[in-house]
């Protein structure tokens, strides 16, 4: 089909029932690496993105996927958990013609002018230009199946049905004694297979008929059966050493193998967290999230991919931004319903709240599992303070002489001459405003590097420097019945005494 003629076809769907009017409407068949292809031509002619609501991969990932598209390759998306790999492949369906035509019953999505099972066939045969045909959205030309041990050949590609055969009379030979396994079914079709190392190697041999020639093989009787898909594989670079590999024929037979990859940076990170988490909208509370919280929530990420005690190689996945954020977000509203407030702000206090979210999605080397899950998430949370702080604020040296000075002494000697300074966790707005505002050397500190700073942001940034303090050793932070207290390092050094 032209590309001109594509807009006078789009409501086929409506009017056409049989083949004759199929072919009258001047419509003509095509491969579905063909649609992708044209549909993706089109795109990039007018300026359309073709993966909306990915971010990060528009100068890396998506440039070679478009490459991959135009080339009719099957494609590998090789790369670690949470960089959106199945989700690409499921973005793909928006480059499938809107609706295609099947004969009507077909269980392949026969093409009606070019039909490939036995069904297919024998209507056409039977009822010739009569032969009804259906209409398939392309929604519904996605199939996913997740690689594990377990999947037999049956379960993707078919088996002989002996039921079938003894109803219809027929040896196991004949082509209609076949229950058609995925693949077939997704003849037409996009067909993901994710974690594919994890696909036994007899199973992964059996695509490579498939992939190449459009044979496919059932218990030894060997079908010419020429299957029009478009097959996307996922894997983790981890899996082929850890659970399997794709064996090297199978591997030779994709077109194209991309390499996905993590945010480069917290602005693409918190682009990312932000349309994928809850919206804020749906809380019972008005909550209030300074920016530097929001970077805080990103920062742990890129901490845990480069921490000590974190196995890197698993991968550290965007959902663990997410659903810290989510977490966030829910630590501050119980503490709003709680105390019975409609409006709350985020606490720097509140980041503990994430730790949950963190435990469950980092693989720890044995040094993390001798210190516990929920030990490291306090690491990692204390290093995206660290590292965040000194994007503001300038260094604290280790080693000074005595005559010199710097922006922190006058906070640590308020610290010194006031002894104990406590921040309750069920403190209303004004208790946590009111004991915040008495550490009276922070206003100087932040208005002399953060003179820019939002004024609701003030209390955030405020409790961030003392944690910040902590994590320099340069104050003492410990934990209390229902709050924190904080202390000069002398002063907590006296008390332990």
């Amino acid at each position: 089909m032209k590309i001109t003629e594509k807009k006078e076809l789009d409501n086929m769907h409506t009017t056409i029932k049989t083949i004759k009017e199929l072919k009258e409407a001047g419509y003509v068949s095509k491969s579905i690496k063909d649609e992708l292809r044209l549909n993706l031509i089109e795109n990039i002619k007018n300026k359309k993105v073709s993966f909306k609501g990915i971010h990060g991969y528009e100068n890396t990932v998506i440039p070679q996927l478009e490459r991959a598209i135009l080339s009719k390759h099957n494609i590998n998306l090789l790369g670690l958990r949470g960089q959106a790999k199945t989700r690409l492949a499921r973005l793909m369906v928006q480059l499938l013609d809107e609706y295609i035509p099947v004969i009507e019953g077909s269980e392949i999505n026969d093409d009606p002018l070019n039909p490939i099972s036995a069904f297919g066939k024998e209507q056409v045969l039977k009822y010739g230009d009569e032969t009804k045909i259906s209409w398939l959205h392309r929604d519904n030309r996605f199939y996913e199946k997740l690689a594990t041990p377990d999947v037999t050949i049956s379960d993707l590609i078919g088996d002989i049905d002996p039921i079938k055969a003894a109803n219809l009379k027929l040896n196991y030979a004949d082509e209609r004694v076949i229950h058609y396994g995925m693949i077939p079914r997704a003849n037409r079709c996009i067909f993901v297979i994710n974690e594919l190392p994890d696909l036994q190697a007899r199973i992964q041999v059996a695509l490579f008929n498939i992939l190449e020639e459009g044979d496919i093989q059932i218990r030894g009787f060997q079908l010419r059966m020429p299957l029009d898909l478009q097959f996307i594989f996922t894997a983790n670079p981890e899996d082929y050493t850890n659970r399997g590999s794709i064996v090297t024929p199978l591997k030779d037979r994709i077109g194209s193998q991309i390499l996905t990859h993590y945010p480069e940076n917290i602005e693409i990170s918190k682009t990312i967290t932000k349309q994928e988490a809850k919206l804020q909208e749906e809380r019972v509370c008005e909550i209030y999230i300074p920016e530097i919280a929001k970077d805080l929530v990103e920062q742990i990420g890129f901490e845990a991919r480069n921490s000590e005690y974190v196995d890197n190689k698993s991968g550290i996945s965007t959902r663990m931004s997410i659903t810290a954020y989510e977490n966030l977000l829910s630590t501050a509203e119980y503490r709003c319903i709680s105390s019975g407030s409609q409006k709350t702000t985020i606490r720097f206090s509140d980041i503990l709240g994430v730790i949950p979210a963190i435990t469950g999605k980092i693989e720890l080397v044995y040094e993390g599992e001798q210190e516990g899950a929920a030990f490291v998430a306090e690491k990692l949370i204390g290093s995206a303070a660290k590292t965040l702080f000194f994007n503001y604020f300038p260094e604290i040296k280790k080693l000074k002489h005595e005559e010199e000075s710097d922006p922190y002494d006058a906070v640590l000697d308020w610290f010194f001459e006031s002894g104990s300074f406590e921040l309750m966790d069920d403190a209303s707005e004004d208790e946590y405003a009111e004991t915040l505002n008495k550490v009276v050397p922070l206003d100087a500190l932040i208005n002399n590097y953060m003179s820019q700073l939002d004024v609701r942001d003030t209390l955030f940034v405020k409790e961030f420097i003392l944690w910040s303090l902590v994590e320099k050793q340069k104050l003492n932070k410990q934990r209390i019945l229902k709050g924190f207290s904080f202390k000069d390092t002398f002063g907590a050094y006296l008390s332990g005494l």
